[in-house]
């Protein structure tokens, strides 16, 4: 079986503030669609989605155990010292599957806040296991072995590390590891970009946020 990675920017990150208490944050949005071609190429037909959906709500959702990883993991094992949200709701309307996820207050979900209130812009994609058989149209379905590790990883589109070197330079201090700034990481993300010329900028920026991400895990 392969490892199957769908990503998804159609979702909301919501920041809820109630008046006394601390910031809540939630994910929202279509987590996983069926019966059409994406844009890897891939259909999942409603009735594998189906039965894998109503396993994963079961076994995991219904008891706390649905959780997500910041960035995309190499394997489909859930790795818990990396996990920044939990999967709370997931229902279906027409084909595609809506979710709700509740990110915590891990070391990396944590993470996943600060790019928020720095304004970056973040998607989600789904991990599973499965096989593939490629139809008459070239199109790869999705057999009956398909296995979902999570509806949810947080994942970065092209626009993350602009708004992360944006942050960062402009002194927003919105990176948080354990709820603390991470200092000696900051100084080399502005060391990088100050002495970076325009040509090789945005190559720099992705450079150093993907640098950050795995120092800090």
């Amino acid at each position: 079986m392969k490892l199957i990675r769908e990503e998804v920017q159609d979702v909301r990150f919501i920041v809820e503030e109630k008046v006394g208490k601390k910031k809540d944050y939630f994910i929202e949005g279509i987590f996983l669609q069926a019966d059409l071609k994406n844009k890897n190429g891939r259909m999942y037909p409603s009735e594998v989605m189906d039965k894998e959906v109503a396993r994963y709500m079961e076994e995991t959702v219904k008891n706390n155990r649905a959780f997500g990883e910041l960035g995309h993991p190499d394997g489909p094992g859930i790795n818990l010292h990396l996990v920044s949200h939990m999967i709370t709701e997931l229902r279906k309307e027409g084909s595609n599957y809506y979710g709700r996820a509740k990110i915590l207050e891990t070391p990396n979900g944590m993470i996943a806040r600060g790019l928020l209130d720095g304004g970056a812009n973040l998607g989600v994609s789904s991990r599973a296991i499965g096989t593939l058989k490629e139809n008459k149209d070239g199109v790869q379905i999705v057999q009956d072995d398909f296995t979902l590790s999570t509806a949810a990883d947080i994942v970065a589109d092209p626009s993350a590390p602009d708004a992360f070197v944006r942050g960062i330079m402009e002194g927003k201090e919105w990176v948080f590891v354990n709820g603390k700034f991470v200092e000696k990481h900051i100084d080399e993300v502005k060391r990088v970009i100050r002495k970076t010329s325009s040509k090789n900028l945005t190559e720099a920026k992705v450079r150093a946020f993907q640098n950050f991400l795995s120092k800090i895990k």
